[in-house]
């Protein structure tokens, strides 16, 4: 992709914008960066870019005509929706995002993860697989840093592992990763994708391109991803926890298994995972299948696997006060992620949840709180959804937050010795925090302050 003089219009200030504005002044494109609010950055960020040249557009969008861009890059969190993205399309302006620039300049082998849940845990515990196994390795993607703004120091002998979304993965057309895992797909982002189709399409996009020799590692358990085998070209690897599939990895005899050809291997026992819960397994399954398939040495895959401890804001420990756990489950953005989450721990649990709703049905979330939850403190836009699903099924102890630390407050005063307080609030966080980071920031700052 030949970048340089090209009028480029980057649609969206966030984290991914600002990078792919920095990347393109850089390849001598003309830049603009585009936002339909007028976002303020610490640290001069905006100013800097100004100062390299790239024109600013905040609080609404340059007008898009035949001949005014060559190139439309869209942020994943903008729709393609917006004015911008459809004036493109219409007029034959190459619209694309953040990813496939990324890609289109990468030269070092790529493992892409997606799914509705475990992304973040999956891909981080690839990227130590790799490091451990002696490749220099590149995270990123949608966690961590933009992939556009690294992706040039990897070469042929490193690796690059990224967690990509479904709003990534919309505006891509030849990304093409060596291995595409796709963990799950449960309902999420219907607010955007409008259908389960749409969503699932956007979610295929991750293999659309690859060939024999590539790979794809599908969850054999999820009748959703299983059934997307068959619309892949390359070569189908599944992961089980329920039953030993014919080529894949599996739990037999409560060991994990990697089959891959004809032989059967013993990885190691479930309970020498570092990661608690039955989902986490699923991740550690579909992480043993994309090492495997690129030849990692068991031994090294091993010491990994036992030595991960999970990644913040996923059922992350926070502190054990006068008998009660505190756990930080804040990347639980979506019913299905803190269905998983209460399903980790024996325990009773003082539950909060709530937040911004993102299309999603609270039936069976509500079937888990009433079977697993003695208390539940909801807060949020959603705080009444939640709690009707919750009454609906019988669950009776309901507390209701005037705002966050009022909920975290309510939990603490609630919780027995022997009992889990559990922040997984199924749903996104945008209605009080500018991410789940945030908002489990303060969940661990707040329950510090009990000491």
């Amino acid at each position: 992709m030949e970048l340089k003089d090209k009028r480029v219009l980057v649609v969206g200030a966030g984290k991914s914008g600002l990078a792919v504005a920095h990347f393109l002044i850089n390849k001598g494109a003309a830049v603009v960066l585009a936002d339909s609010s007028n976002p303020a950055y610490p640290g001069g960020e905006l100013d800097r870019l100004a100062a390299a040249g790239v024109h600013l557009s905040l609080g609404g969008y340059p007008e898009v005509k035949r001949g005014s861009f060559d190139l439309v890059v869209m942020s994943p969190g903008v729709p393609l929706t917006v004015e911008p993205a459809r004036l493109a399309l219409e007029h034959g302006i190459v619209l694309t995002g953040e990813l496939e620039l990324a890609y289109r300049f990468s030269s070092a082998p790529l493992v892409a993860v997606t799914g509705t849940n475990g992304k973040t845990t999956t891909t981080t515990l690839l990227g130590e697989i790799f490091r451990n196994a002696g490749n220099n390795t590149l995270v990123g993607g949608n966690i961590g840093t933009p992939l556009v703004t690294e992706v040039e120091r990897y070469g042929p002998q490193d690796m690059i592992v990224a967690e990509v979304s479904s709003f990534q993965l919309e505006t891509t057309n030849t990304f093409k990763p060596k291995v595409a895992l796709v963990l799950n797909i449960t309902p999420d982002h219907l607010d955007r994708h409008v259908t389960m189709e749409g969503y699932v399409d956007a979610k295929a996009k991750i293999f659309a391109n690859q060939e024999a020799g590539d790979f794809t590692v599908l969850n054999y358990d999820d009748p959703r991803t299983a059934a997307l085998a068959g619309s892949s070209r390359a070569r189908v690897i599944f992961f089980s926890r329920r039953e030993a599939v014919p080529e894949g990895v599996y739990v037999k005899g409560g060991r994990i298994t990697a089959k891959l050809g004809t032989v059967e291997e013993d990885i190691c026992g479930w309970d020498e995972l570092g990661i608690p819960g039955a989902h986490n397994l699923e991740n550690a399954l579909a992480a043993v299948a994309a090492a495997k398939s690129l030849g990692v040495a068991t031994t090294s895959l091993v010491h990994t696997l036992k030595t991960f401890q999970g990644v913040a804001h996923r059922l992350e420990f926070v502190a054990d006060i006068n008998g009660v756990r505190y756990i930080n489950d804040s990347k639980g953005t979506n019913p299905d992620a803190s269905i998983k989450a209460l399903e980790a721990y024996p325990e009773k649990i003082v539950l909060i949840a709530g937040g911004k709703n993102k299309g999603s049905d609270f039936g069976s979330f509500a079937e888990k709180v009433k079977e697993r939850a003695r208390v539940l403190v909801v807060l949020g836009q959603s705080a009444g959804a939640i709690a009707d699903a919750a009454r609906a099924r019988g669950v009776e102890n309901i507390l209701y937050a005037k705002d966050f630390k009022d909920a975290v407050v309510l939990a603490h005063r609630a919780a027995r010795p022997g009992e889990i307080v559990l922040l997984s609030p199924a749903c996104a966080s945008w209605d009080m925090f500018k991410s789940f980071e945030e908002r489990g920031d303060l969940f661990r700052e707040v329950v510090l302050g009990f000491k």
